[in-house]
């Protein structure tokens, strides 16, 4: 038996449409295909084409139905424009990942308000404005699920990008801020807080010895995570397993938080 069959699959996510933003690598890679297999019908954006296309024909191939779209969140017309074309082409979105961002190192001296402005539209600005987007068609729907994707590398002190700490900070006040509001419609949303998750990016730009080291220490569970980690925990939020969980954060960080 392969260790996907012992994983939960969710019945109520057949056949229902997600969105995920930064959907073409990594863990939100991972996020289009664990839903897919799911059997959900998911749409997402990204910047980097060629992944993406890779990633949606190989899901295709599979039965997959897979809706994709180049964009820069950084624009939001154009992030909100990508929405309204995805729901044109599958139909009301009952769940939406907020997952893009960009770890990108900096020092506080190095920090122009322009560069400010430019991180906060890449990890802050495009959940709340997706959103916005989307929740007309839960509410036509009569629910949904909103999952955003903070960390815990503001909340274990993490140094070499302060403006990144600040944007992720922020996911929290963003899900509890809206809970109550959108909660009156049966709209649920929740953070899912990654530790140091094994992405091929994470793992060419930052892993080496001594970041081996601190996984050993840091971690209480010895394994290294896995954009799938992330997405199991993603996966349950989203599915009516999960119809009483709002207003929460989860971490999938084995135990270093």
């Amino acid at each position: 038996m392969s260790v996907v069959s012992q994983l939960a699959q969710y019945l109520s996510l057949r056949g229902k449409n997600v969105f995920i933003t930064g959907g073409g690598t990594g863990i939100g890679a991972a996020m289009v295909s664990a839903f897919v297999e799911q059997g959900a019908r998911v749409a997402f954006v990204d910047v980097a084409a060629q992944e993406s296309a890779a990633l949606a024909e190989q899901l295709r191939a599979r039965g997959g139905i897979v809706w994709w779209q180049t964009c820069d969140v950084r624009d939001v017309a154009a992030l909100q424009q990508a929405i309204a074309q995805a729901q044109t082409e599958l139909g009301d979105i009952s769940t939406l990942v907020n997952n893009v961002a960009r770890d990108d190192r900096h020092t506080l001296e190095s920090v122009t308000p322009e560069y400010w402005d430019e991180r906060m539209a890449v990890n802050q600005r495009p959940a709340f404005f997706a959103i916005q987007a989307i929740a007309p068609s839960m509410r036509r729907l009569g629910g949904g699920a909103v999952i955003n994707l903070g960390s815990t590398g503001w909340q274990t002190k993490g140094s070499g990008y302060p403006c990144y700490a600040v944007a992720k900070s922020s996911v929290n006040g963003l899900t509890r801020g809206l809970a109550d509001s959108l909660g009156a419609d049966r709209i649920r949303i929740n953070t899912v807080s990654p530790g140091w998750v094994m992405t091929e990016r994470q793992i060419a730009m930052w892993l080496d010895a001594a970041g081996e080291a601190d996984i050993q220490r840091n971690q209480c569970l010895p394994d290294k995570l896995k954009p799938s980690d992330v997405a199991r925990m993603v996966l349950f939020l989203a599915s009516d397993d999960g119809a009483m969980c709002t207003a929460q954060e989860f971490k999938v960080d084995a135990g270093w938080s």
